[in-house]
Protein backbone atom coordinates (compact mmCIF):
# COMPACT_ATOMS: atom_id res chain seq x y z
CA UNK A 1 0.00 0.00 0.00
CA UNK A 2 1.22 3.73 -0.51
CA UNK A 3 1.58 4.00 3.24
CA UNK A 4 5.46 3.18 2.68
CA UNK A 5 7.32 5.81 0.99
CA UNK A 6 4.14 8.74 1.40
CA UNK A 7 4.88 8.07 4.95
CA UNK A 8 8.58 8.32 4.84
CA UNK A 9 8.41 12.01 3.45
CA UNK A 10 5.85 13.09 6.25
CA UNK A 11 8.17 12.10 8.79
CA UNK A 12 10.75 14.29 6.53
CA UNK A 13 8.64 16.80 6.53
CA UNK A 14 8.33 16.54 2.23
CA UNK A 15 5.40 17.06 0.60
CA UNK A 16 3.09 18.72 3.42
CA UNK A 17 0.77 21.28 3.06
CA UNK A 18 0.11 23.09 5.97
CA UNK A 19 -3.26 24.48 5.57
CA UNK A 20 -3.60 28.15 7.65
CA UNK A 21 -7.20 28.32 8.74
CA UNK A 22 -8.57 32.00 8.39
CA UNK A 23 -11.77 33.34 7.48
CA UNK A 24 -11.96 36.35 5.67
CA UNK A 25 -14.62 39.17 4.98
CA UNK A 26 -16.47 39.64 1.97
CA UNK A 27 -16.01 42.87 0.07
CA UNK A 28 -18.38 45.79 0.90
CA UNK A 29 -18.57 49.23 -0.18
CA UNK A 30 -20.28 50.31 3.28
CA UNK A 31 -16.81 51.06 5.44
CA UNK A 32 -18.58 52.22 8.36
CA UNK A 33 -20.67 48.49 8.17
CA UNK A 34 -17.61 46.68 8.03
CA UNK A 35 -15.88 48.12 10.93
CA UNK A 36 -19.68 47.05 12.72
CA UNK A 37 -19.23 43.58 11.61
CA UNK A 38 -15.53 42.88 12.57
CA UNK A 39 -15.79 44.07 15.82
CA UNK A 40 -19.08 42.12 16.72
CA UNK A 41 -18.14 38.72 15.29
CA UNK A 42 -17.02 35.80 17.40
CA UNK A 43 -13.08 34.92 16.99
CA UNK A 44 -13.95 31.60 15.45
CA UNK A 45 -16.78 32.92 13.00
CA UNK A 46 -18.22 35.66 11.28
CA UNK A 47 -21.19 38.24 10.62
CA UNK A 48 -21.54 39.48 7.06
CA UNK A 49 -24.80 41.38 7.21
CA UNK A 50 -25.13 44.66 5.85
CA UNK A 51 -25.95 47.40 7.94
CA UNK A 52 -26.74 51.24 7.06
CA UNK A 53 -26.69 52.33 10.88
CA UNK A 54 -27.48 56.51 11.06
CA UNK A 55 -26.21 57.50 14.04
CA UNK A 56 -22.77 57.42 15.75
CA UNK A 57 -24.85 56.63 19.27
CA UNK A 58 -25.85 53.41 17.38
CA UNK A 59 -22.21 52.19 17.32
CA UNK A 60 -21.53 52.64 20.49
CA UNK A 61 -24.70 50.39 21.16
CA UNK A 62 -23.45 47.83 18.74
CA UNK A 63 -19.40 48.13 20.52
CA UNK A 64 -21.33 47.61 24.35
CA UNK A 65 -23.95 44.64 23.06
CA UNK A 66 -20.46 42.67 21.95
CA UNK A 67 -19.08 43.13 24.89
CA UNK A 68 -22.33 41.28 26.23
CA UNK A 69 -21.85 38.87 23.87
CA UNK A 70 -17.98 37.82 24.60
CA UNK A 71 -18.23 37.87 28.07
CA UNK A 72 -19.30 34.66 28.71
CA UNK A 73 -17.60 33.09 26.06
CA UNK A 74 -14.38 34.72 27.38
CA UNK A 75 -14.83 33.40 30.61
CA UNK A 76 -16.93 30.45 30.52
CA UNK A 77 -15.10 26.67 31.26
CA UNK A 78 -14.53 24.68 28.49
CA UNK A 79 -16.97 22.10 27.13
CA UNK A 80 -17.24 19.19 29.15
CA UNK A 81 -18.12 16.98 26.15
CA UNK A 82 -14.22 17.58 24.91
CA UNK A 83 -12.64 18.44 27.98
CA UNK A 84 -9.46 15.26 29.06
CA UNK A 85 -10.18 16.22 32.49
CA UNK A 86 -11.78 13.76 34.70
CA UNK A 87 -14.96 14.60 37.02
CA UNK A 88 -12.83 15.02 39.85
CA UNK A 89 -11.11 17.77 37.97
CA UNK A 90 -13.27 19.51 36.09
CA UNK A 91 -12.40 22.62 37.71
CA UNK A 92 -8.66 22.56 36.83
CA UNK A 93 -7.17 23.86 34.14
CA UNK A 94 -7.33 21.20 31.10
CA UNK A 95 -3.45 21.79 29.48
CA UNK A 96 -4.09 18.88 27.26
CA UNK A 97 -7.73 20.00 26.18
CA UNK A 98 -7.99 20.56 22.12
CA UNK A 99 -7.74 23.21 20.39
CA UNK A 100 -11.55 23.68 20.27
CA UNK A 101 -12.19 22.00 23.65
CA UNK A 102 -14.64 25.45 24.19
CA UNK A 103 -16.24 25.87 21.04
CA UNK A 104 -19.29 28.08 21.21
CA UNK A 105 -22.90 26.91 21.25
CA UNK A 106 -23.88 27.82 17.50
CA UNK A 107 -20.38 27.82 16.27
CA UNK A 108 -17.71 25.88 14.30
CA UNK A 109 -14.27 25.40 15.51
CA UNK A 110 -12.02 23.68 13.12
CA UNK A 111 -8.29 22.39 14.50
CA UNK A 112 -6.36 22.42 11.23
CA UNK A 113 -3.27 22.12 12.78
CA UNK A 114 -2.38 18.17 13.10
CA UNK A 115 -0.38 16.73 9.50
CA UNK A 116 -2.89 13.45 9.48
CA UNK A 117 -6.30 14.98 10.13
CA UNK A 118 -8.41 17.78 10.42
CA UNK A 119 -11.24 17.89 13.05
CA UNK A 120 -14.44 20.35 13.16
CA UNK A 121 -16.57 20.67 16.16
CA UNK A 122 -20.56 21.83 15.95
CA UNK A 123 -21.97 23.10 18.98
CA UNK A 124 -25.74 24.08 19.60
CA UNK A 125 -28.37 22.75 17.14
CA UNK A 126 -26.67 20.63 14.33
CA UNK A 127 -28.90 19.70 11.72
CA UNK A 128 -27.54 17.10 8.48
CA UNK A 129 -28.09 17.42 4.66
CA UNK A 130 -27.32 14.58 3.18
CA UNK A 131 -28.60 15.79 -0.30
CA UNK A 132 -26.32 18.97 -0.35
CA UNK A 133 -23.71 17.23 1.76
CA UNK A 134 -23.83 19.42 4.50
CA UNK A 135 -24.27 19.73 8.39
CA UNK A 136 -26.10 23.24 9.55
CA UNK A 137 -25.70 24.82 12.64
CA UNK A 138 -27.98 27.07 13.92
CA UNK A 139 -27.23 29.98 16.24
CA UNK A 140 -29.33 30.73 18.93
CA UNK A 141 -27.36 33.42 20.62
CA UNK A 142 -28.75 36.77 19.77
CA UNK A 143 -31.76 36.39 21.78
CA UNK A 144 -30.97 39.17 24.52
CA UNK A 145 -32.28 42.44 24.66
CA UNK A 146 -29.66 44.26 23.17
CA UNK A 147 -29.05 42.36 20.72
CA UNK A 148 -32.49 42.21 19.18
CA UNK A 149 -32.29 46.08 19.28
CA UNK A 150 -29.45 46.06 17.19
CA UNK A 151 -30.74 43.29 14.63
CA UNK A 152 -34.23 45.25 14.48
CA UNK A 153 -32.02 48.32 12.05
CA UNK A 154 -30.65 45.60 10.04
CA UNK A 155 -31.62 44.00 7.14
CA UNK A 156 -31.46 40.62 7.16
CA UNK A 157 -31.82 37.35 5.83
CA UNK A 158 -32.24 34.22 7.91
CA UNK A 159 -30.82 32.13 5.49
CA UNK A 160 -27.22 33.85 4.95
CA UNK A 161 -24.47 31.48 6.34
CA UNK A 162 -22.40 33.15 9.05
CA UNK A 163 -19.17 30.65 8.93
CA UNK A 164 -18.78 28.25 6.35
CA UNK A 165 -16.20 25.18 6.47
CA UNK A 166 -15.05 22.22 4.41
CA UNK A 167 -13.75 19.08 5.94
CA UNK A 168 -12.60 15.64 4.59
CA UNK A 169 -12.60 13.31 7.41
CA UNK A 170 -10.52 10.86 6.78
CA UNK A 171 -6.94 10.75 8.41
CA UNK A 172 -4.54 10.98 5.74
CA UNK A 173 -4.70 14.75 5.34
CA UNK A 174 -1.49 14.66 4.43
CA UNK A 175 -1.74 11.95 0.91
CA UNK A 176 -3.29 14.22 -1.51
CA UNK A 177 -4.13 11.13 -3.81
CA UNK A 178 -6.05 9.42 -1.80
CA UNK A 179 -7.60 12.83 -0.46
CA UNK A 180 -8.84 12.99 -4.08
CA UNK A 181 -11.17 10.39 -3.50
CA UNK A 182 -12.75 10.94 -0.20
CA UNK A 183 -15.99 12.92 -0.15
CA UNK A 184 -16.23 16.50 1.33
CA UNK A 185 -18.50 17.79 3.93
CA UNK A 186 -19.63 21.63 3.29
CA UNK A 187 -20.25 22.54 7.77
CA UNK A 188 -22.09 25.81 7.69
CA UNK A 189 -23.55 27.75 10.60
CA UNK A 190 -26.59 29.66 10.31
CA UNK A 191 -28.92 32.24 12.35
CA UNK A 192 -30.98 30.17 14.93
CA UNK A 193 -34.58 31.23 12.92
CA UNK A 194 -33.55 29.62 9.66
CA UNK A 195 -34.02 26.55 11.47
CA UNK A 196 -37.51 26.41 10.80
CA UNK A 197 -36.48 25.64 7.35
CA UNK A 198 -35.02 22.55 8.26
CA UNK A 199 -36.92 20.49 10.98
CA UNK A 200 -35.88 17.60 12.19
CA UNK A 201 -36.72 13.46 11.52
CA UNK A 202 -34.36 12.08 14.09
CA UNK A 203 -33.57 14.03 17.19
CA UNK A 204 -30.77 12.11 18.79
CA UNK A 205 -29.72 13.34 22.52
CA UNK A 206 -26.16 12.55 22.45
CA UNK A 207 -23.51 13.36 19.78
CA UNK A 208 -22.71 12.58 16.50
CA UNK A 209 -18.99 11.48 15.23
CA UNK A 210 -18.70 12.17 11.55
CA UNK A 211 -16.08 10.15 9.49
CA UNK A 212 -15.45 8.44 6.34
CA UNK A 213 -14.61 4.76 5.75
CA UNK A 214 -13.63 5.43 2.16
CA UNK A 215 -10.10 6.04 1.26
CA UNK A 216 -7.61 2.59 1.59
CA UNK A 217 -10.71 1.10 3.34
CA UNK A 218 -10.28 -2.71 2.59
CA UNK A 219 -6.72 -3.13 3.66
CA UNK A 220 -6.74 -4.53 7.17
CA UNK A 221 -3.64 -2.36 8.27
CA UNK A 222 -5.59 0.55 7.00
CA UNK A 223 -9.02 -0.13 8.69
CA UNK A 224 -7.30 -0.42 11.77
CA UNK A 225 -4.69 2.51 11.57
CA UNK A 226 -6.29 5.02 9.66
CA UNK A 227 -9.93 3.66 11.16
CA UNK A 228 -10.91 2.29 14.16
CA UNK A 229 -8.04 3.38 16.15
CA UNK A 230 -8.57 7.18 15.20
CA UNK A 231 -12.07 6.19 16.07
CA UNK A 232 -11.69 4.77 19.50
CA UNK A 233 -9.44 7.81 20.47
CA UNK A 234 -11.94 10.49 19.32
CA UNK A 235 -14.92 9.03 20.78
CA UNK A 236 -13.57 6.77 23.89
CA UNK A 237 -14.46 9.72 26.41
CA UNK A 238 -17.84 10.23 25.43
CA UNK A 239 -18.25 6.21 27.16
CA UNK A 240 -20.20 4.55 24.11
CA UNK A 241 -23.12 7.76 24.29
CA UNK A 242 -22.17 8.83 20.43
CA UNK A 243 -24.19 8.61 16.94
CA UNK A 244 -21.32 7.58 14.49
CA UNK A 245 -22.33 9.08 11.35
CA UNK A 246 -20.48 7.47 8.69
CA UNK A 247 -19.21 8.87 4.72
CA UNK A 248 -18.78 6.35 2.09
CA UNK A 249 -20.38 3.87 3.74
CA UNK A 250 -20.13 -0.05 3.65
CA UNK A 251 -22.18 -2.55 4.62
CA UNK A 252 -19.30 -5.23 4.80
CA UNK A 253 -17.47 -2.66 6.80
CA UNK A 254 -20.11 -2.61 9.68
CA UNK A 255 -20.61 -6.44 9.40
CA UNK A 256 -16.93 -6.86 9.67
CA UNK A 257 -16.22 -4.68 12.32
CA UNK A 258 -19.91 -4.50 14.37
CA UNK A 259 -18.81 -6.46 17.41
CA UNK A 260 -16.15 -3.53 17.70
CA UNK A 261 -18.65 -0.74 16.85
CA UNK A 262 -20.82 -1.77 19.76
CA UNK A 263 -18.35 -1.32 22.49
CA UNK A 264 -17.73 2.15 20.78
CA UNK A 265 -21.79 3.20 20.61
CA UNK A 266 -24.82 2.31 21.85
CA UNK A 267 -26.11 3.51 18.53
CA UNK A 268 -26.70 1.86 15.43
CA UNK A 269 -24.31 3.86 12.77
CA UNK A 270 -25.87 6.09 10.16
CA UNK A 271 -25.06 5.98 6.59
CA UNK A 272 -24.43 9.49 5.89
CA UNK A 273 -25.13 9.64 2.19
CA UNK A 274 -28.13 6.45 1.99
CA UNK A 275 -30.13 7.72 4.77
CA UNK A 276 -32.26 11.22 3.30
CA UNK A 277 -33.28 11.89 6.58
CA UNK A 278 -32.44 15.37 8.75
CA UNK A 279 -30.70 14.10 12.12
CA UNK A 280 -30.20 16.35 14.35
CA UNK A 281 -27.45 16.26 17.53
CA UNK A 282 -26.75 18.52 20.38
CA UNK A 283 -23.15 18.66 19.16
CA UNK A 284 -20.80 17.25 16.26
CA UNK A 285 -17.30 16.16 15.99
CA UNK A 286 -16.39 16.11 12.38
CA UNK A 287 -13.18 14.41 11.64
CA UNK A 288 -10.69 11.59 14.05
CA UNK A 289 -8.02 12.24 15.87
CA UNK A 290 -4.79 10.21 15.26
CA UNK A 291 -1.40 9.74 16.78
CA UNK A 292 0.87 7.92 15.02
CA UNK A 293 1.21 4.46 13.25
CA UNK A 294 -1.09 1.88 15.52
CA UNK A 295 -0.89 4.31 18.47
CA UNK A 296 -2.85 5.60 21.19
CA UNK A 297 -0.78 8.09 23.18
CA UNK A 298 -1.83 7.96 27.06
CA UNK A 299 -0.90 11.88 27.52
CA UNK A 300 -3.23 12.97 24.75
CA UNK A 301 -6.06 10.52 26.25
CA UNK A 302 -8.10 10.98 29.25
CA UNK A 303 -7.66 8.41 31.72
CA UNK A 304 -4.23 8.10 30.01
CA UNK A 305 -5.58 5.24 28.37
CA UNK A 306 -2.82 3.30 26.05
CA UNK A 307 -3.61 0.88 23.05
CA UNK A 308 -3.66 -2.32 25.61
CA UNK A 309 -6.79 -0.17 26.61
CA UNK A 310 -7.72 -0.53 23.23
CA UNK A 311 -6.87 -3.81 22.85
CA UNK A 312 -9.36 -4.96 26.06
CA UNK A 313 -12.10 -3.52 23.81
CA UNK A 314 -11.33 -5.90 21.13
CA UNK A 315 -10.85 -8.76 23.96
CA UNK A 316 -14.26 -7.41 25.05
CA UNK A 317 -15.85 -7.53 21.60
CA UNK A 318 -14.83 -11.06 20.54
CA UNK A 319 -15.14 -13.25 23.16
CA UNK A 320 -18.57 -13.96 23.42
CA UNK A 321 -17.87 -15.80 19.54
CA UNK A 322 -14.64 -16.97 20.89
CA UNK A 323 -16.59 -18.82 23.55
CA UNK A 324 -18.33 -20.40 21.27
CA UNK A 325 -16.04 -21.27 18.56
CA UNK A 326 -13.96 -22.91 22.07
CA UNK A 327 -17.10 -24.91 22.67
CA UNK A 328 -17.67 -26.41 18.93
CA UNK A 329 -13.79 -27.13 18.64
CA UNK A 330 -13.91 -29.38 22.25
CA UNK A 331 -16.66 -31.05 21.12
CA UNK A 332 -15.84 -31.29 17.16
CA UNK A 333 -12.21 -33.38 19.08
CA UNK A 334 -13.45 -35.09 21.55
CA UNK A 335 -16.35 -36.46 18.88
CA UNK A 336 -13.09 -37.23 16.96
CA UNK A 337 -11.30 -38.58 19.52
CA UNK A 338 -14.33 -41.53 20.52
CA UNK A 339 -14.38 -42.20 17.03
CA UNK A 340 -10.55 -43.77 17.15
CA UNK A 341 -11.51 -45.23 20.16
CA UNK A 342 -14.52 -47.39 19.03
CA UNK A 343 -12.01 -48.58 16.44
CA UNK A 344 -9.09 -49.20 18.73
CA UNK A 345 -10.23 -50.21 22.40
CA UNK A 346 -7.99 -49.36 25.40
CA UNK A 347 -8.08 -49.87 28.90
CA UNK A 348 -8.07 -46.60 29.56
CA UNK A 349 -11.11 -44.72 29.13
CA UNK A 350 -12.64 -42.15 26.30
CA UNK A 351 -12.51 -39.37 29.65
CA UNK A 352 -9.14 -40.36 30.94
CA UNK A 353 -7.48 -39.93 27.06
CA UNK A 354 -8.98 -36.81 26.25
CA UNK A 355 -7.71 -35.22 29.56
CA UNK A 356 -4.24 -36.67 28.85
CA UNK A 357 -4.13 -35.06 25.17
CA UNK A 358 -5.19 -31.68 26.66
CA UNK A 359 -2.41 -31.86 28.92
CA UNK A 360 0.08 -32.72 27.03
CA UNK A 361 -0.80 -29.88 24.33
CA UNK A 362 -1.28 -27.45 26.94
CA UNK A 363 2.41 -27.77 28.20
CA UNK A 364 3.56 -26.82 24.58
CA UNK A 365 3.80 -23.32 24.20
CA UNK A 366 1.71 -22.47 20.69
CA UNK A 367 3.36 -20.92 17.62
CA UNK A 368 1.17 -19.38 14.83
CA UNK A 369 2.33 -18.95 10.95
CA UNK A 370 0.74 -16.10 9.44
CA UNK A 371 0.80 -17.48 6.07
CA UNK A 372 1.00 -15.18 2.82
CA UNK A 373 0.00 -16.27 -0.63
CA UNK A 374 1.73 -14.34 -3.61
CA UNK A 375 4.29 -11.63 -2.94
CA UNK A 376 6.22 -12.00 0.64
CA UNK A 377 5.57 -15.83 0.94
CA UNK A 378 7.87 -18.01 2.96
CA UNK A 379 8.82 -20.76 0.15
CA UNK A 380 9.94 -22.94 2.67
CA UNK A 381 7.48 -23.03 5.29
CA UNK A 382 6.28 -26.75 5.48
CA UNK A 383 10.23 -27.07 6.79
CA UNK A 384 9.56 -23.56 9.14
CA UNK A 385 6.58 -25.78 10.79
CA UNK A 386 8.53 -28.53 10.99
CA UNK A 387 11.64 -27.37 13.29
CA UNK A 388 9.49 -25.46 15.12
CA UNK A 389 7.57 -28.91 16.06
CA UNK A 390 11.21 -30.68 16.90
CA UNK A 391 11.90 -27.49 18.84
CA UNK A 392 8.68 -27.42 21.26
CA UNK A 393 6.06 -25.98 19.73
CA UNK A 394 2.84 -26.64 18.79
CA UNK A 395 2.54 -25.25 15.43
CA UNK A 396 -0.90 -23.84 13.93
CA UNK A 397 -1.05 -22.34 9.91
CA UNK A 398 -3.57 -19.74 9.29
CA UNK A 399 -4.23 -18.06 6.20
CA UNK A 400 -6.09 -15.08 6.77
CA UNK A 401 -8.15 -13.45 3.78
CA UNK A 402 -10.47 -10.63 3.89
CA UNK A 403 -13.39 -13.23 3.88
CA UNK A 404 -12.13 -14.89 7.07
CA UNK A 405 -14.04 -13.77 9.74
CA UNK A 406 -11.94 -11.79 12.30
CA UNK A 407 -13.16 -13.37 15.57
CA UNK A 408 -11.18 -17.21 14.79
CA UNK A 409 -8.61 -15.22 13.99
CA UNK A 410 -8.74 -13.38 16.93
CA UNK A 411 -9.48 -16.65 18.74
CA UNK A 412 -6.51 -18.60 17.38
CA UNK A 413 -3.71 -15.59 18.23
CA UNK A 414 -5.62 -14.63 21.75
CA UNK A 415 -4.48 -18.15 22.57
CA UNK A 416 -0.90 -17.83 21.06
CA UNK A 417 2.55 -17.66 22.60
CA UNK A 418 4.50 -16.84 19.44
CA UNK A 419 3.18 -15.41 16.03
CA UNK A 420 5.15 -15.37 13.13
CA UNK A 421 4.40 -13.86 9.73
CA UNK A 422 6.45 -11.64 6.96
CA UNK A 423 5.77 -7.99 6.96
CA UNK A 424 2.91 -6.65 5.03
CA UNK A 425 -0.82 -5.52 5.99
CA UNK A 426 -1.47 -8.66 7.87
CA UNK A 427 1.22 -8.38 10.62
CA UNK A 428 -1.74 -5.60 11.66
CA UNK A 429 -2.85 -8.93 13.63
CA UNK A 430 -0.47 -8.36 16.35
CA UNK A 431 -3.30 -6.59 17.82
CA UNK A 432 -5.03 -9.40 18.77
CA UNK A 433 -2.31 -10.78 20.70
CA UNK A 434 -1.96 -11.04 24.73
CA UNK A 435 0.81 -8.61 26.15
CA UNK A 436 4.07 -10.81 27.18
CA UNK A 437 3.74 -12.88 23.85
CA UNK A 438 6.64 -13.09 21.46
CA UNK A 439 5.90 -11.44 17.91
CA UNK A 440 8.88 -12.09 15.21
CA UNK A 441 8.16 -9.83 11.82
CA UNK A 442 10.18 -11.42 8.94
CA UNK A 443 11.42 -8.45 6.86
CA UNK A 444 12.55 -8.80 3.43
CA UNK A 445 14.87 -6.79 1.22
CA UNK A 446 13.52 -2.85 1.17
CA UNK A 447 11.16 -3.35 3.72
CA UNK A 448 13.52 -2.30 7.14
CA UNK A 449 12.29 1.04 7.90
CA UNK A 450 8.48 0.37 7.17
CA UNK A 451 8.77 -2.96 9.33
CA UNK A 452 9.42 -0.94 12.08
CA UNK A 453 7.84 1.84 12.09
CA UNK A 454 4.48 0.30 11.43
CA UNK A 455 4.54 -2.89 13.16
CA UNK A 456 7.26 -3.15 15.03
CA UNK A 457 7.39 -0.10 17.60
CA UNK A 458 3.57 -0.39 18.34
CA UNK A 459 4.09 -4.12 19.15
CA UNK A 460 6.69 -2.89 21.98
CA UNK A 461 4.09 -0.59 22.76
CA UNK A 462 1.65 -2.84 23.05
CA UNK A 463 4.27 -4.71 25.31
CA UNK A 464 5.04 -7.53 23.47
CA UNK A 465 7.96 -9.08 22.89
CA UNK A 466 9.46 -8.41 19.22
CA UNK A 467 11.75 -9.98 17.47
CA UNK A 468 12.85 -8.93 13.76
CA UNK A 469 14.50 -10.92 11.35
CA UNK A 470 16.28 -9.11 8.69
CA UNK A 471 16.37 -11.69 5.77
CA UNK A 472 20.15 -11.54 3.90
CA UNK A 473 19.94 -11.12 -0.28
CA UNK A 474 20.47 -14.80 -0.43
CA UNK A 475 16.93 -15.15 1.06
CA UNK A 476 15.49 -13.28 -1.27
CA UNK A 477 14.32 -14.57 -4.65
CA UNK A 478 15.49 -11.40 -5.59
CA UNK A 479 18.97 -12.79 -5.30
CA UNK A 480 18.20 -14.65 -8.35
CA UNK A 481 16.80 -11.83 -10.72
CA UNK A 482 20.12 -9.36 -9.90
CA UNK A 483 23.50 -9.30 -9.99
CA UNK A 484 25.01 -9.75 -6.71
CA UNK A 485 26.43 -5.63 -6.62
CA UNK A 486 23.02 -4.57 -8.13
CA UNK A 487 21.81 -1.59 -5.62
CA UNK A 488 18.66 -3.90 -5.54
CA UNK A 489 20.56 -6.19 -3.42
CA UNK A 490 23.51 -3.90 -1.91
CA UNK A 491 21.56 -0.39 -1.27
CA UNK A 492 17.76 -1.00 -0.76
CA UNK A 493 18.12 2.39 0.32
CA UNK A 494 18.76 4.25 -2.72
CA UNK A 495 16.32 2.56 -4.57
CA UNK A 496 13.70 2.95 -1.99
CA UNK A 497 14.54 6.96 -2.49
CA UNK A 498 13.63 6.93 -6.55
CA UNK A 499 9.93 6.42 -5.35
CA UNK A 500 6.93 4.56 -4.04
CA UNK A 501 6.98 2.71 -7.36
CA UNK A 502 10.05 1.32 -7.22
CA UNK A 503 9.94 -0.12 -3.82
CA UNK A 504 6.31 -1.37 -4.50
CA UNK A 505 7.24 -3.15 -7.82
CA UNK A 506 10.63 -4.44 -6.56
CA UNK A 507 10.01 -5.28 -2.39
CA UNK A 508 6.31 -5.82 -2.12
CA UNK A 509 5.08 -7.18 -5.11
CA UNK A 510 8.27 -9.03 -6.71
CA UNK A 511 9.70 -10.41 -3.76
CA UNK A 512 9.34 -13.57 -2.05
CA UNK A 513 11.62 -15.28 1.21
CA UNK A 514 13.34 -18.53 1.40
CA UNK A 515 14.48 -18.57 4.90
CA UNK A 516 17.96 -19.76 6.36
CA UNK A 517 16.29 -22.76 8.74
CA UNK A 518 19.60 -22.70 10.65
CA UNK A 519 19.65 -18.54 11.16
CA UNK A 520 16.30 -18.99 11.95
CA UNK A 521 16.24 -21.36 14.46
CA UNK A 522 18.03 -19.40 16.70
CA UNK A 523 15.10 -16.99 16.91
CA UNK A 524 12.55 -19.63 17.83
CA UNK A 525 14.74 -20.64 20.45
CA UNK A 526 14.83 -17.60 21.78
CA UNK A 527 10.65 -16.85 21.31
CA UNK A 528 10.65 -20.56 23.08
CA UNK A 529 12.63 -19.87 25.84
CA UNK A 530 10.46 -16.63 26.41
CA UNK A 531 6.88 -18.45 26.37
CA UNK A 532 8.55 -21.87 28.38
CA UNK A 533 9.17 -19.03 31.64
CA UNK A 534 6.26 -16.71 30.31
CA UNK A 535 4.04 -20.33 31.00
CA UNK A 536 5.59 -21.07 34.03
CA UNK A 537 5.13 -17.69 36.05
CA UNK A 538 1.44 -17.60 34.91
CA UNK A 539 1.13 -21.33 36.85
CA UNK A 540 3.17 -19.92 39.66
CA UNK A 541 0.93 -17.25 40.02
CA UNK A 542 -1.98 -19.38 39.94
CA UNK A 543 -1.07 -21.70 42.71
CA UNK A 544 -0.41 -19.08 44.78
Amino acid sequence: MGRYQRYHQLKKGEHVQVVKHYMPLEDDDDEESRDLVFVCAPSHGFFNKRARPKLFSLLFISLLSCCFILAPHLFSSSSLLYSFVGDNESLLPNVNAPLCASASDGTICCDRSGLRSDVCIMKGDVRTSSASSSVFVYNSGNSNGLINYVSSTVEEDVEEELQHEKIKPYTRKWEASVMDTIDELDLISKRGSAAINHHCDVQHDVPAVFFSTGGYTGNVYHEFNDGLLPLYITSHHLKKKVVFVILEYHNWWIMKYGDILSHLSDYPAIDFTGDKRTHCFPEAIVGLRIHDELKVDPSLMQGNKTIVDFRNILDQAYWPRIHGLIQDEEREAQEKLREKLSLSPSSKTSSEIIRNVEENLLKKPKLVVLSRNGSRAITNEKLLVKMAEEIGFRVEVVRPDRTTELAKIYRVLNSSDVMVGVHGAAMTHFLFMKPGSVFIQVIPLGTDWAAETYYGEPARELGLNYISYPVLPRESSLYDKYDKDDPVLRDPTSVNNKGWQYTKAIYLDGQNVRLNLERFRKRLIRAYGYSINRVNRSAHHQSQ
